[in-house]
């Protein structure tokens, strides 16, 4: 059993959880995810990794309610446990095979929309913490669905907020507001790292490409067995059939076919809306 040592509500719909782990915690590295099996015949349910304490032998791990195995995870009180916890899998983000020099070289934008926030922190910590120029923008509906600001502001150099309705931060997109950073205010960025919905990275991708700006996107929302073995997180990028699993999470924004992998992420809904009335777990 992977106890549950602290579990926090950050917004009505969105879970944070410390959980016992300790091989996880001890191996993981930024941009890995890790599988929740809530009990013994339930979902696998990939999760990528929002923190990591090896000396304490816990992971952080962010969960939104969005459809009944969710549901059920966030339902998990502080002191209960999990089945199990699998992991750390999936490759690290690339920063973690540059050189010292090829580090110093770098300055990184990360665009964060809602829940995609929490696996932006561990990169962000991780980079900021290696002297690397690390400014976030975190992006949300509205101010009541922002997420993990004060740990952000902590993890870079500079920290931007937009809401799309304008009551926290700029107002707008987060598309918009890295035109304005690189447009208007003159910031300079080597690498951009996109993680949230697949259609804001999308845009965001379009975005990178219209700036000149190299940019990579984390596609964990596709992944269902996390092993490679189910097929469901098959993507293109750069023509040739990836699994988001084994090869990523993490891609070259350009070269992943966002309208496939969209359509892809729509091919359960129908069962897991059937599952959520039957269950009334929502």
């Amino acid at each position: 059993m992977y106890t549950i040592q602290k579990k926090e509500m950050l917004t009505p719909t969105i879970c944070r959880m410390v959980v016992e782990a300790r091989r996880v915690a001890k191996a993981a590295k930024p941009g890995q995810f890790l599988i929740v099996l809530n009990e013994e015949k339930g979902e696998r349910i990939p999760l990528t990794i929002s923190d990591y304490d090896a000396e304490a032998g816990t992971v952080t791990i962010v969960t939104q309610k969005i459809g009944a195995s969710t549901a059920d995870i966030v339902a998990r009180a502080a002191g209960e446990g999990f089945q199990d916890v699998v992991g750390p899998l999936g490759n690290a983000s690339d920063f973690m095979e540059m050189t010292p020099e090829e580090l110093a070289a770098q300055r990184y934008i990360f665009i964060a929309g809602g829940v995609g926030t929490a696996p932006v922190y561990p990169q962000a910590r991780w980079l900021h913490a290696h002297g690397v120029p690390v400014d976030v923008i975190i992006g949300a509906k509205t101010k009541d669905l922002l997420i993990y600001k004060e740990e952000m502001r902590a993890a870079c150099d500079n920290l931007y907020v937009c809401t799309d309705d304008g009551s926290e931060g700029f107002h707008g997109l987060v598309t918009a507001l890295l035109e304005k950073l690189v447009n208007e205010d003159g910031k300079r960025y080597t690498r951009a790292v996109a993680i949230g919905p697949m259609i804001m990275m999308k845009f965001a991708t379009l975005t990178c490409r219209k700036l000149a700006l190299p940019v990579v996107v984390s596609l964990n929302t596709l992944m269902v067995d996390g092993t490679g073995m189910c097929g469901a997180c098959r993507v293109s990028v750069g023509g040739k059939m990836k699994f988001a699993c084994v090869d990523g999470p993490e891609f070259d924004g350009y070269e992943v076919d966002f309208d496939e992998a969209m359509k892809r992420q729509r091919q359960y809904w129908d069962e897991e809306r059937a599952e959520i009335e039957k269950s009334g777990r929502m």
